[in-house]
């Protein structure tokens, strides 16, 4: 058996919004989230807030951030998102207080089926709680939970959930040690 590519069919997917919503997000998302052109972060939580997602207080978002649908975010306070952030969530995502995602990291909830010879797109949420760490150029896979202040070190990949308090390196990511937080 092969891939058939020409086989592939997703109608089922519904990502929430008109066409004419998501066409003014894609536009918007460009030119002002995920662009250099309006660094103000509050600014940028303003339009996601008037697209649908569920943002905290003192949100922190750098510039050239991309997000897919902001109907299916949620952003808890004092929550810092880094340049060159990429939130592809087909699903929704739910990202607590006090987290970190630092620049060029990804949220991916979506993936297609490797065994299908009909590459049938898989979708699941991510949750990241409160003072979850996604390092740099690191990714998390669809259906992972990053538990509280787990911390995902620079460029690992996280295919499974993250212990509270714990840090973990690698693709795929593995524990390496406690997290201790000091006050």
């Amino acid at each position: 058996m092969q891939i058939e590519l020409n086989k592939y069919n997703n109608s089922w997917y519904k990502p929430g919004k008109s066409k004419l919503t998501q066409l003014l997000w894609y536009v918007i998302n460009a030119i002002v989230v995920n662009s250099y052109i309006i660094p103000i972060s509050s600014f940028k939580v303003f339009l996601l807030r008037s697209f649908g997602a569920k943002i905290g207080k003192n949100v922190n978002i750098k510039p050239k951030v991309n997000i897919k649908y902001p109907w299916k975010l949620e952003i808890g306070d004092y929550t810092w998102i880094g340049e060159e952030v990429w939130i592809d969530n087909l699903e929704k995502v739910v990202i607590g207080k006090n987290c970190s995602l630092s620049q060029g990291s990804m949220i991916l909830c979506g993936n297609h089926h490797h065994a299908k010879s009909t590459f049938d797109l898989i979708v699941r949420p991510v949750v990241l709680e409160d003072g979850a760490w996604i390092g740099a150029k690191s990714v998390v896979c669809p259906g992972v939970t990053l538990k509280t202040n787990a911390l995902l070190t620079v460029h690992s990949v996280a295919t499974k959930n993250l212990e509270a308090n714990s840090i973990y390196q690698g693709n795929p990511a593995i524990k390496i040690k406690d997290r201790k937080i000091e006050s």
